[in-house]
């Protein structure tokens, strides 16, 4: 792994493909213990969990089902502060176990503005996985259940994560050079 420019920035590497397919292997096993028999429902927040939605569920072995929904408060590299929802949620949770998919927790106003409906909807069990958490930004304190990696406030890329609209594809994670 080497420097990166994605637009008009510089990313130097930060979490290898490895690292982040043992991580959610260990997540998957978690989840496995804590659900079985009880057939969850994934939900994955859209743009950027949809690739680790994807790995994590392919690792999951119990029966369980996913869905989608769109939420977005970012803009560039910084949070906009407003969160918009685009694709809403048509499936109903009541008395239903939901573990929600995020791709990275940082201010938490996402996760706090959208959690409330969820609950409205009286879920039997309500649980967060993350791939990423940035504690030092939390200005909304989330419970986040699973983990996959605490990471100091810095602006990263890759494995679903992007810079205005690129560097999804990218394999591993790169956090920006400053």
């Amino acid at each position: 792994m080497s420097i990166i420019r994605v637009h008009d920035k510089q990313f130097e590497p930060y979490l290898t493909a490895s690292e982040i397919n043992a991580r959610i292997q260990a997540l998957a096993k978690q989840l496995d213990t804590d659900y079985a028999g009880k057939k969850p429902l994934f939900i994955a927040i859209l743009n950027g969990s949809f690739i680790f939605a994807a790995d994590l569920f392919k690792e999951v072995s119990i029966d369980a089902e996913i869905c989608f929904i769109k939420l977005a408060s970012y803009k560039g590299t910084k949070s906009s502060g407003q969160v918009i929802t685009a694709i809403g949620l048509d499936t109903d949770l009541y008395d239903r176990h939901v573990v929600i998919l995020e791709d990275i927790v940082d201010t938490g106003k996402t996760l706090s503005e959208f959690l409330p409906q969820l609950h409205h909807q009286q879920p039997a069990s309500l649980k967060i996985v993350a791939l990423l958490h940035k504690p030092s930004a939390t200005v909304f304190p989330i419970p986040i259940d699973y983990l996959g990696f605490a990471i100091p406030n810095k602006f990263v890329v890759g494995y679903g994560l992007d810079y205005d609209g690129l560097g999804r594809n990218i394999r591993e994670i790169y956090k920006l050079v400053e």
